[in-house]
């Protein structure tokens, strides 16, 4: 079983801090999960993340109370509260909500999509190439992520949206992992394919980029390596 000391260091948040104590918690966890920061099978402590936030026992334990509703974490039988360690099954089921409700809703959006969105998103993309180049891992994370919701957040109705970031929370911490043992280079870019079918407004051709971003990524992530991104030893 890995230890709390795994989730360090903590991102900060993109944006400012908000005001309230236990909104704050709740974000910043979040986002740290999201990102990949903390790893599968990581027990967390309330003492332990009230000091590295800098906030009150409070504002932590209703965070966690809250990740937990949203399936990012888990209280075992002894009442310890962990990251949830990754399987093939699981893995292989979140990823395919990731292809059916991202490709929904990018379909959904494209009529909503003008050039400025466009130019927008394969700014992003010529960011993330930066960051590539770069060998950093936990920018290019944010990056894509910020990515796929510029296309997605076209749509003027955001019903999905809040699905496809459960998702992202629940396969960060296994991403992040995973992310450490692939050779970056390697990573295919489909980003490029998904810019040029929004500028075509052809359905099939972005449909076919997301889900290979998405699977191609994932597909990086050898599955011998089980048993180290789940927390074991």
């Amino acid at each position: 079983m890995t230890t709390n000391c795994d989730i360090i260091p903590f991102p900060e948040l993109p944006e400012s801090r908000p005001g309230i104590s236990h909104q704050y918690a709740y974000l910043r966890l979040r986002h740290a999960l999201m990102v990949g920061a903390i790893a599968p099978g990581v027990s967390l402590t309330i003492k332990d993340l009230a000091k590295l936030l800098e906030v009150s026992a409070t504002p932590v334990r209703e965070a966690l109370r809250q990740l937990s509703s949203e399936n990012a974490l888990v209280t075992l039988k002894n009442r310890r509260i962990q990251v949830p360690e990754m399987t093939p099954a699981r893995l292989q089921s979140l990823v395919s909500l990731r292809c059916h409700l991202e490709v929904y809703a990018a379909l959904q959006a494209l009529p909503y999509i003008n050039q400025v969105l466009i130019d927008e998103v394969e700014r992003i993309d010529l960011e993330i190439d930066a960051r590539l180049e770069q060998g950093d891992r936990g920018e290019m994370v944010i990056l894509n992520q910020k990515l796929h919701s510029t296309i997605y957040r076209a749509h003027p109705e955001q019903v999905v949206m809040p699905m496809i970031e459960s998702l992202w929370l629940q396969l960060g911490p296994f991403m992040g992992v995973a992310a450490k043992h692939q050779a970056i280079a390697s990573v295919p870019d489909h980003h490029k394919e998904m810019v040029s079918a929004m500028r075509q407004g052809d359905e099939s051709l972005l449909a076919n980029g997301i889900e290979a971003d998405i699977r191609d990524s994932i597909a990086l992530a050898d599955i011998a390596m089980f048993d180290q991104l789940s927390g074991h030893d």
